[in-house]
């Protein structure tokens, strides 16, 4: 199943499973939570999880390397400052808080199941590529930063 390696792009990923998630809570229960808490509790989610995301956008842009996951192999330099300093993934660190804000907001348990099949599918066809690429590119400085910082946090 290699042909899914670095192939459709992690927003993708994630909207798609934000739909499926949206027509699991059409099919089952929610769970009963105060619209105001699951509001609150979203928008600090989206809040959290696109800051991560941008800043780490701002990153890249700053060291004038591509923010394209699907051309791993473009990257012109390694970023290891700001807040790839506390995880290796920023980015798709962001979308996961996103789709967790989302289940929150959905109220569903059934919804919330598909968070974890986010961080399975980008570990196996995105990150794991990613990072042979990231190896073979940058050698020992990459695996001197992949000891250092985690995958997630």
């Amino acid at each position: 199943m290699n042909s899914l390696e670095l192939k459709i792009p992690p927003p993708f990923v994630a909207l798609a499973l934000a739909l499926l998630m949206w027509a699991a809570a059409w099919f089952t229960q929610p769970i009963e939570v105060p619209f105001a808490w699951r509001l609150g509790a979203a928008l600090a989610l989206v809040v959290v999880g696109q800051s991560i995301s941008i800043s780490a956008m701002v990153a890249f842009r700053r060291a004038k390397t591509t923010v394209n996951p699907i051309k791993a192999s473009a990257a012109s330099c390694l970023v290891s400052s700001g807040v790839y300093r506390f995880t290796r993934n920023p980015m798709y660190l962001g979308l996961l808080l996103t789709l967790l804000a989302w289940a929150v907001f959905l109220s569903n348990v059934v919804g919330l199941l598909f968070v974890p099949l986010y961080v399975l599918y980008m570990n196996r066809y995105q990150i794991g590529p990613e990072e042979r690429v990231l190896s073979s590119l940058f050698g020992a400085e990459y695996t001197a930063y992949r000891k250092k910082v985690r995958r997630w946090l």
